[in-house]
């Protein structure tokens, strides 16, 4: 029951990441200072919708995650450590290190990545679960998600009754 839970849990975190990675390394230009606040800017898995559709589809979601990875990269060796994995991920509460429950969480998450167990996770493995990710998520199979539907997607029942 604790791997449903925790996996569930690790996917939010992935999704939850995506705030930090634009699906494009590069920024589109304009000319009002105020629509790139940060309020202004798309959160979580919207901010996929690149042709801002409303819903992220298999291409988005796809061409996200790849610039995710790249970002994740940090020594751009085309591989992540465990370190560059979870490095933006927030500590619980206002400790700066995260608890005993995160670090296990993180090192279950990464070791069910690393499918060669070489102690790196490649793009070809963090793309499959990226890609079982977008599966999960949309609950209709149209091959387009967007929040609500990845929230519902998510709920401990809605996992258990799959």
């Amino acid at each position: 029951m604790l791997k449903f839970v925790s996996l569930p849990a690790a996917v939010l975190l992935l999704i939850a990441g995506a705030a930090e990675a634009a699906p494009d390394d590069q920024a589109a230009p304009t000319d009002k200072p105020a629509a790139r606040s940060s309020s202004a800017l798309p959160r979580g898995l919207m901010r996929y919708d690149t042709n801002k559709d409303g819903v992220v589809d298999r291409a988005e979601w796809k061409a996200g995650q790849e610039a995710r990875f790249k970002r994740l990269d940090t020594n751009g060796d085309g591989k992540l450590s465990q370190d560059e994995l979870f490095a933006r991920t927030p500590a619980a509460g206002n400790s700066v290190l995260p608890t005993d429950r995160q670090v296990q969480r993180q090192s279950s998450y990464f070791q069910l990545l690393d499918a060669d167990k070489d102690g790196f996770v490649s793009l070809s493995e963090f793309m499959i679960q990226a890609d079982r990710n977008f599966a999960r998520c949309d609950l209709n199979k149209d091959g387009r998600i967007d929040a609500a539907e990845c929230r519902q997607a998510l709920q401990p029942r809605q996992r258990a009754a799959q």
